[in-house]
């Protein structure tokens, strides 16, 4: 698997893969048109940084943007903190680390620009995206749960970078 920073190129495939992601697991339920903002890759392309993740041949499994506190598609993200949106792996590649290797990517670039933290929020039914964030050290941050539309519950997790690097020194 190959992580790197998507071109324009990439944006129509990522775009669709984003909306089929969201559609499989149920997040798009009822109407809020949010599908058309997840499609407009080149909008959250100029608001931060959209990550792929692609197989040898360079097939697209899945996709992330970060962005920065201020910027306009930060919605949690305080000073010093880099947030990660609109997390997506295309459904046949789900269970096979794509998501993981995506979200260490974004984990590693908050740590080249000295991000203090790094945050997101998840849907309140994604049991298994939040066991990975689990795994990768996030704790539940529920002072910063959202709820934009009825019946659309957020969940905000934080990962202190600072912390990783203590730890990593101190094992060192």
């Amino acid at each position: 698997m190959i992580i790197r920073s998507a071109v324009p190129a990439d944006f129509p495939a990522i775009g669709q893969l984003t909306v089929a992601a969201y559609q499989a697991d149920g997040q798009l339920d009822g109407d809020h048109g949010y599908e058309h903002e997840l499609a407009d890759v080149a909008r959250r392309a100029e608001a931060g940084e959209v990550l792929v993740a692609t197989d040898e041949q360079g097939l697209i499994l899945g996709a992330v943007t970060l962005v920065r506190a201020g910027s306009a598609y930060a919605e949690m993200a305080r000073d010093g903190e880099l947030e990660l949106r609109m997390l997506a792996v295309e459904p046949r590649s789900a269970g096979r680390g794509v998501g993981t290797a995506l979200v260490q990517a974004g984990i590693e670039r908050a740590r080249a620009l000295d991000s203090e933290a790094i945050v997101i929020r998840v849907r309140d039914f994604a049991d298994r995206a939040r066991r990975m964030y689990d795994r990768l050290g996030f704790v539940r941050t529920p002072d910063l749960d959202w709820t934009p539309y009825p019946k659309v519950r957020l969940l905000a997790m934080r990962l202190s970078v600072r912390s990783l690097r203590s730890r990593e020194s101190a094992a060192s």
